[in-house]
């Protein structure tokens, strides 16, 4: 059974940081597709970073220059740091899962997900 856990969430203020971190269980991080989302109250879940089993990346353009996804593979962890924090990046974070090896941005076409952390900025 796939399980996957965020941490590392917060309140900060705008221009602060944050590292979230993704635990999984009964997956392996190196083999396969893992993405962070996010949903603001009131707006539909996007995508804000991805990375597949080759360590092709991609970033959202909001959150491009001060995002950085990684991940431990010996850890099975995916991380999200995230530097110079914005009020608009307030928003519950998901970590995410496929089961291929290549990546999307589209959240339905991702067939794990955690429970997520809540990130709030303030200005």
């Amino acid at each position: 059974q796939v399980q996957l856990a965020e941490s590392g969430g917060g309140s900060v203020q705008a221009g602060g940081s944050l590292r979230l971190s993704c635990a999984t269980s009964g997956y392996t991080v190196s083999q396969s597709c893992l993405g962070w989302f996010r949903q603001a109250p009131g707006k539909e879940r996007e995508w804000v970073a991805v990375i597949d089993s080759v360590d092709t990346i991609l970033y959202a353009k909001s959150v491009r220059g001060r995002c950085t996804i990684s991940r431990d593979n010996a850890k099975n962890t995916l991380y999200l740091q995230m530097n110079s924090l914005k009020p608009e990046d307030t928003a519950m974070y998901y970590c995410a899962a496929r089961a291929e090896s290549w990546c999307s941005t589209v959240d339905a076409l991702y067939n794990y997900w955690g429970q997520g952390t809540q990130v709030t900025v303030s200005s």
